[in-house]
């Protein structure tokens, strides 16, 4: 196994913290605020990171590439997480928690087309393993029914948010692998604040936002939350997409869903069941052929 790998696996991981940590705080501050929040911090904790690795002298990025990083914030942060969000309100965590799964096949897709990666039959085999015990994990049969035309909006802000994180990913994969890595998320940071602002702006939302922030929350978990889910996941995140193929590092994010399934277990008392840990054995048999064989 070698540092992309570990990195993919320790980014899921740190992220499925961070998710505990948000769920303990209660959610209080509401999803968009927590979203501009934690990219907020994490733009601002880059700045010494950088001066400590790299210094203030930015890198010789052409203007293409410049204009690459920037918009694949505004796609990748910005546009898909608020789609996400969309997707959330309209058809519930389980339901978005199966829809999520496209992430790694728009990935596998999009670096085919291009990248012109390939995954070998072993690594296809280990796709499916890891996709089959995260579907098997999030799978919930609902007895309540949704609104079909709810539903039908939910499932396509969904997919679209899957298809934009995915094509944000990789449009900045080459610049990854050629620039300096904590530079590169900087400007992607900028380009999805940016996006975000300009969001809140277009929709008249300043006053309530400043509300919402002005009213009690844990601040303390909000920001080590943060911290966790923007800062450092982040950095390991796109680490393991500058050191292997955009395709496995995907699949490898994708066992954020057992991480959440364990500690939510272990740190929030919630029960596991035997299909659940069908999923977690076929999630952990998928990654092990992605990394070892």
């Amino acid at each position: 196994m070698g540092w992309g790998e570990i990195f993919s696996l320790a980014s899921a991981l740190v992220w499925a913290l961070a998710v505990i940590l948000m769920k303990r705080a209660g959610n209080t501050l509401p999803a968009f605020e927590l979203n501009l929040f934690k990219n907020c911090l994490a733009l601002l904790l880059l700045v010494p990171t950088i001066a400590l690795f790299h210094g203030y002298e930015l890198p010789a990025y052409s203007m293409a590439e410049f204009a690459i990083v920037f918009v694949s914030g505004v796609i990748g942060i910005a546009v898909a997480d608020t789609w996400y969000l969309r997707a959330l309100n309209l058809m519930g965590a389980s339901r978005t928690g199966i829809v999520s799964s496209l992430f790694s096949p728009f990935v596998i897709l999009l670096s085919t087309v291009f990248l012109a990666e390939r995954m070998v039959p072993w690594q296809w085999l280990g796709f499916f393993l890891v996709i089959s015990g995260v579907l098997l994990v999030t799978w919930r049969v609902h007895h309540a029914t949704v609104d079909s035309l709810q539903l039908k909006k939910g499932a396509i802000f969904g997919v679209g948010s899957m298809l934009t994180m995915a094509l944000g990913v990789v449009l900045v994969k080459e610049i990854l692998e050629a620039r300096p890595l904590l530079w590169t998320i900087e400007l992607r940071l900028a380009g999805g604040v940016t996006g975000l602002l300009a969001y809140m702006v277009a929709k008249g939302q300043w006053q309530n936002v400043k509300q919402n922030f002005r009213r009690p929350h844990p601040w303390a978990t909000v920001v080590m939350a943060s911290f966790l889910a923007s800062y450092l996941s982040m950095i390991l995140w796109l680490a393991g997409y500058k050191l292997i193929d955009a395709s496995v590092a995907s699949v490898l994010n994708e066992t954020n869903v057992v991480f959440i399934v364990l500690l939510a277990w272990l740190m929030l008392g919630e029960s596991v069941n035997a299909r659940k840990i069908a999923g977690i054995g076929l999630t952990v048999g998928g990654v092990l052929i992605m990394v070892l064989v």
